[in-house]
């Protein structure tokens, strides 16, 4: 029943999103920026619905007090696509920091650059940070909220944590508070898995980290702050849902990238 209701998730929730991609192609470069917003707020929305509905997984993000108002720094936890669409509706006009591929998307990529995510380029490693600085400056100029997930990619539950330099280089620049954000995402929603297990998917925002903290400080309270609350998320999914991490097997890429 678990792998039924997981595939049949999958194909609703992939054509929901192309067929909201494709309709509204037509007029969303020609609305206003707060309208694009609302498509694209209802895209993630529906997202969540039909996860709920259909895998049986709800979705539950809280801490909203701890964001500052104006600009800030988002700092979070990537397990899964489950947070980029959780997130989503809890920010009024986010720039998320995203890897450059997907902005090659048909379609996806055309909606990315008209929202103005920032894209990079992993392969230049430090060498890509000084063009995200200067989109990310421009995107706060405007009051937007800049999203980075600080290891950089998805890292399976109960995984090393590695935080990358990018995210204090932000912090640095645009010295802004960041508020760190737990989750335990992955346990529900896997990376390289069909399967979505139902139960209550949680994340939550912590209180923001405030500018003038050196660059080890900063680090170590980001992660302290993200990896304490996400490892009580997990063990309160074993608690109240019977799930927990599975071993984590790296991958040589992984373990290349890591170093």
């Amino acid at each position: 029943m678990l792998i039924l209701r997981s595939i049949a998730f999958q194909i609703c929730f992939y054509l929901n999103l192309i067929l909201q991609l494709l309709i509204f192609l037509p007029i969303f470069f020609f609305i206003s920026e707060e309208r694009a917003w609302g498509i694209v707020k209802n895209m993630a929305r529906s997202s969540l619905w039909i996860l709920r509905v259909v895998a049986g997984t709800h979705s539950k993000v809280e801490g909203q007090d701890n964001l500052p108002k104006g600009g800030c720094i988002v700092a979070a936890k990537h397990q899964s696509f489950w947070e980029i669409i959780a997130l989503l509706p809890q920010l009024d006009s986010p720039t998320f920091i995203l890897k450059k591929e997907l902005m090659s998307i048909p379609v996806f990529g055309q909606y990315a650059r008209r929202m103005k995510m920032i894209p990079i380029d992993r392969s230049k490693r430090g060498g890509a940070i000084p063009a995200m600085l200067e989109e990310a400056k421009r995107s706060v100029g405007e009051g937007r909220q800049i999203v980075i997930f600080p290891e950089g990619t998805r890292v399976a539950p109960g995984a090393a944590p590695d935080y990358r330099q990018g995210v204090y280089r932000l912090y640095e620049a645009l010295d802004l508070p960041v508020v760190p954000v737990a989750l335990n995402s992955g346990l529900y929603w896997p990376r390289k898995d069909v399967r979505r297990w139902p139960g209550t998917i949680r994340a939550e925002l912590l209180p923001p980290l405030q500018p003038g903290l050196s660059r080890t400080d900063f680090i170590a309270r980001l992660r302290d702050a993200i990896e304490t609350r996400s490892e009580a998320l997990l063990a309160e999914a074993e608690r109240v849902d019977g799930l927990r991490p599975r071993p984590v097997r790296q991958t040589a890429e992984e373990v290349e990238g890591s170093s």
